[in-house]
């Protein structure tokens, strides 16, 4: 399971609605598989069916994540008109299995944000939980 902050979460929906119709995309941070960063990226493709991250980008967001001692969890893209499932490019396009996939779609009333492991082709659904947002009481 990849836990991922609700303000983390939230900033990713704003990204994608930003972007829309484009995919946006970016990479998730953190250790033990809870998210603590997120690094917006540019879709260097430009389009609203795929996504390639710019290699820069990626080099820059790797030096900082290795300088706050976190890891890279994952790699997410947005869905602007279709469900949140891998599609047969991101099937086609995903080579580390060991990764994490998120999607998120903008198709539905409410944002829908789903996890993938992808290897030969295959996705399999990796549980994601949104935290609730902390609340100071008195």
């Amino acid at each position: 399971m990849l836990t991922i902050p609700q303000g983390i979460y939230r900033e990713m929906v704003a990204a994608a609605r930003a972007e829309a119709p484009l995919e946006a995309c970016g990479l998730l941070a953190g250790r033990e598989n809870q998210v603590e960063s997120l690094f917006p990226m540019t879709n260097g493709d430009a389009s609203a069916e795929h996504f390639s991250l710019i290699p820069e980008e990626q080099f820059a967001a790797a030096r900082e994540i290795r300088a706050r001692g976190q890891q890279l969890l994952a790699v997410w893209h947005s869905h602007p008109a279709t469900p949140s499932r891998p599609s047969p490019e991101d099937l086609r396009l995903a080579v580390a299995p060991d990764m994490l996939h998120l999607i998120l779609s903008l198709a539905g009333e409410e944002p829908k944000l789903r996890g993938f492991r992808i290897a030969d082709g295959r996705a399999t659904p990796v549980e994601l939980e949104i935290q609730a947002e902390e609340t100071d009481y008195e």
